[in-house]
């Protein structure tokens, strides 16, 4: 009996550790979670999460659709107007400027540093006067899925934190308190899987819009995931990395296509550079590269090999 009460103890004091841990997160960054609705008769809302005291929110690019204004509900009962600065369909990632100034916000952390099976809350405001919560783990790391144009997001974290109607847009946070991606949709008919575009991403992405109003972006014509790299595999590729990402996909007559990349294939640097994960293949492929020849280190089952691809212009 004895043995049996200690048991039920410690599992006590385990839940209470794991609630604590999850409401202290909620208490940081649950009050920066917005509500974004679409203004004029446009229909549509989810979720959206302030960045900075001057305004910037985060949200889902099907969130706001083409909407140029939108109306930014906080959790405190405060309403603003909010103009759309710029949307990228290709990660599903919008950012707008509302109206005021805030004192809550939501910081975007680096979901480099993510492990798999680590705490992960889904935070969305689908009211507008309180937040919803649901807690899960870190599934899986640098997945693709395809977005609502029919392009693939990459650098997607699988979730099992339950993402609700109308938390789109919503913050996935971490055991600390730090924002590691944006809440994007959930696959119905898979019962308790959900995706979010992770910080980084998310934060170039951001970046983007804010210095150009649009993302620039270079194209090879590929889908990729981020997997491990073999300690053998690295050393030949004369990088200090153990991850890098493999080619779930090659788009026919595509840049990479013409290169001779095929789906298999481990991209372990980009011009001497470590690619450690879809993220940085994300940001590599940046509108400096557009037309200009680019040296790829190719481990395959035959060795390490460097395939020049030339990127084009991203349509769209």
């Amino acid at each position: 009996m004895a043995l049996a009460a200690a048991k039920f103890q410690s599992d006590d004091t385990l839940l209470d550790a794991y609630s604590m841990t999850v409401a202290d997160a909620v208490d940081r960054i649950g009050p920066a979670v917005c509500r974004i609705e679409r203004i004029g008769g446009q229909g549509g809302h989810g979720s959206g999460f302030v960045i900075a005291p001057d305004g910037l929110v985060v949200t889902n690019f099907h969130v706001v659709g083409d909407a140029k204004t939108v109306r930014v509900s906080m959790p405190d009962g405060a309403s603003s107007e909010g103009r759309v600065l710029g949307r990228d369909p290709d990660t599903d990632i919008a950012l707008v400027r509302a109206d005021g100034s805030f004192a809550d916000v939501a910081p975007l952390g680096d979901s480099k540093r993510l492990r798999r099976g680590q705490i992960a809350i889904a935070i969305g405001n689908p009211l507008g006067f309180e937040w919803t919560v649901t807690s899960g783990v870190v599934s899986a790391l640098g997945r693709s899925m395809r977005a609502s144009t029919g392009r693939l997001i990459d650098d997607v974290i699988q979730t099992d934190a339950a993402l609700n109607p109308g938390n789109s847009g919503g913050p996935l946070v971490s055991s600390a308190g730090e924002v590691i991606g944006v809440n994007t949709a959930m696959i119905h008919g898979a019962q308790g899987i959900a995706f979010a575009v992770a910080s980084n991403t998310a934060n170039f992405v951001i970046s983007e819009i804010i210095r150009f109003g649009r993302v620039r972006r270079a194209f090879i014509g590929i889908s990729a995931d981020t997997t491990n790299l073999p300690r053998r595999a690295a050393l030949l590729s004369q990088v200090s990395t153990s991850t890098a990402v493999r080619l779930r996909s090659v788009e026919k007559n595509g840049p990479a296509d013409s290169a001779g990349l095929k789906e298999g294939d481990i991209i372990a640097a980009i011009d001497g550079r470590p690619v450690t994960g879809v993220d940085d293949l994300v940001r590599m492929l940046d509108a400096e590269r557009i037309g200009r020849e680019t040296l790829c280190t190719v481990v395959r089952r035959t060795g390490v090999s460097q395939v020049a691809v030339t990127p084009v212009a991203r349509a769209g």
